[in-house]
């Protein structure tokens, strides 16, 4: 999955202003964040590389950021599924012609069987 950095820090401590660009993959990325620690007079944000939230530490942040990505994992099947699965339009005209036992027959258990849960 794409870089969970943002949202894992978000679940970890929802109100911290942080800014980057690219992905923090490494404790070297994580040390080059911009932290905001207040505004000037003119509105604008202060920042510093030194990280001023000692709760959201690389350990803590890289453990939620690999949870989120377990998270995404688990749930492949369930996009893939999705991806194959007809239009809701189709689904619906079976159901009409055919009825619901011959909808799950020959639209949805084969589907449900390419893509199993794990």
């Amino acid at each position: 999955m794409s870089n969970n950095f943002f949202r894992a820090v978000k679940n970890l401590k929802p109100s911290t202003p942080v800014s980057f660009s690219g992905e923090i993959e490494t404790e070297e990325d994580f040390n080059k964040i911009g932290w905001k620690i207040g505004t000037d007079e003119n509105g604008i944000s202060i920042k510093t590389t030194t990280n001023p939230h000692s709760e959201l530490t690389w350990t803590l942040v890289k453990a939620e950021m690999d949870r989120l990505d377990a998270e995404y994992d688990a749930l492949e099947y369930a996009r893939k599924r999705e991806a194959e699965y007809p239009t809701i339009a189709d689904q619906l005209d079976k159901i009409y012609h055919d009825g619901i036992d011959s909808w799950k027959e020959e639209m949805i258990l084969p589907v449900k069987n390419k893509f199993p849960k794990t």
